[in-house]
């Protein structure tokens, strides 16, 4: 009775939402299933794809390889001793077998393969499984240019060559082509869901930026920003990151990039006339969202954002639709942002693009499309080479420079939405801001 009551309340406390936030039982159900998916329907063709016909990854309880981390059950919070997960690809006979060198299954889907009574050497039983398959290669996770893909640690990859026959030893190879394709690759019912994800996040900041949190002239950006993160809690979920509010105003000079992230004063007092600016994300269902949005602090008499601010926002909206278009399968990062700042420049617009894989990770593997101090493009050790895979999510991270007359200064206009890369082309997940937020909301049935 008392888990009814709870999960009435909390629905009760999300009645404001689009979208119902499940309970923990059911969020595990949900977990699972999508991951007993991904195994049987994704792998075996990211395994094809690349070229890896046993994939091997090692893990110790609290030290978690970033890729193993991702394919443990929900009712796994951490890998138990040492865990030891093997797929082998028999692509001739259509099959895959998912088996752990562990003391127990790992979930449903990976069967424990090593009876410790039998075979009292871990590494001797992952070996007889090697000779077992004989297979042509062996992926392990490591890299030089994507950390998620680097979790194999030097001590374990020690304890697996020593152990290794010399005759396997050149068929070890890095998995980094296979691990960013595990973490990037979202399949159908993923998206379905994450459209409700990047919704929920739209929702909180539509009420953060609101006269429900924000009173002008009262209110700091840090008690907006808490407010967010216990909103969140509240809701049952968690940020993956600890979020910002800023504003931009008239008479303040047009600080550097950091400025959004650090260096920036705590406690300033929003004032109407105030251009507002958030950044936040979520973590729900093992996936993550990525927003910033913006506001504008109505004056007393005021309907509207002026007009300078509305058009700025159809600047930053030109920009991104520069970057979304050159979006092509088969295109690196870099040449990606290349022909994007070109086009925008060409436009009359002062771009920067900063946009970066989402998924399974806030910051995640895959192709990055700029950095804030990388405008000419990223290094090697940044995923410089990478392409532009179908199924795979962006947050569009950017703004555009813009010049108020008005306010004698510079102001950037930034923006970020989760983008969706297919078959198709790209999409918004859940949209994408094209009008201000207002605070407060106008009344529409009160006149002048």
């Amino acid at each position: 009775m008392k888990n009814v009551i709870l999960f009435l309340l909390l629905t009760a406390s999300c009645a404001v939402f689009s979208q119902q936030i499940l309970p923990e039982i059911e969020r595990a159900r949900v977990v699972d299933e999508i991951l007993e998916e991904r195994f049987n329907t994704l792998l075996p063709k990211l395994m094809d794809d690349t070229g890896i016909d046993m994939w091997i990854l090692i893990s110790r309880e609290y030290n978690e390889d970033p890729v193993l981390k991702t394919m443990l059950p929900s009712t796994w919070l951490n890998a138990r001793r040492r865990t030891i997960l093997l797929f082998y690809r028999n692509k001739t006979k259509g099959t895959i077998e998912k088996l752990a060198v562990a003391r127990y299954n790992v979930g449903k889907s990976i069967a424990s393969a090593w009876d410790k009574e039998k075979e009292p050497n871990q590494w001797k039983r992952l070996v007889q499984l090697i000779e077992e398959r004989s297979p042509k290669t062996i992926g392990l996770n490591f890299s030089k240019d994507f950390n998620i893909a680097d979790g194999l640690v030097k001590t374990d990859y020690d304890g697996f060559m020593a152990n290794l026959p010399k005759k396997y030893h050149d068929r070890v190879t890095s998995a980094e082509q296979l691990a960013v394709r595990w973490i990037e690759t979202r399949t159908e019912r993923e998206m379905i869901l994450y459209n409700q994800l990047v919704d929920i996040t739209h929702d909180v900041i539509a009420e953060a930026f609101s006269e429900k949190v924000i009173t002008p002239g009262v209110t700091k950006t840090s008690e907006v920003v808490w407010w967010m993160r216990q909103k969140i809690t509240d809701l049952g979920l968690k940020t993956w990151f600890h979020p910002t509010v800023d504003v931009q105003r008239t008479s303040e000079e047009l600080k550097g990039h950091l400025y959004s992230f650090s260096g920036r004063p705590e406690d300033m007092v929003i004032l109407p006339g105030d251009l507002v600016h958030c950044d936040v994300g979520i973590t729900y269902l093992r996936l993550n969202t990525d927003c910033q949005e913006l506001a504008y602090v109505l004056k007393p008499g005021e309907k509207n954002a002026p007009d300078f601010l509305i058009n700025g926002l159809k600047d930053g909206n030109r920009v991104q639709d520069f970057l979304t278009s050159n979006m092509v399968k088969g295109r690196t990062g870099n040449e990606i942002l290349a022909k994007s700042l070109k086009d925008a420049r060409d436009a009359g617009l002062k771009p920067a693009i900063y946009t970066h894989p989402l998924g399974t990770y806030g910051h995640s593997a895959g192709t990055t499309i700029g950095m804030w101090d990388a405008q000419g493009g990223v290094m090697k050790d940044d995923g410089e080479n990478y392409p532009l895979n179908p199924n795979t999510v962006y947050a569009i991270e950017l703004n555009t420079t813009i010049n108020i007359p008005e306010w004698k200064r510079d102001i950037r206009i930034m923006l970020e939405e989760a983008g969706f890369f297919g078959d198709n082309g790209f999409r918004y997940v859940n949209g994408r801001q094209t009008e201000l937020l207002l605070i407060p909301r106008i009344k529409k049935h009160l006149g002048n």
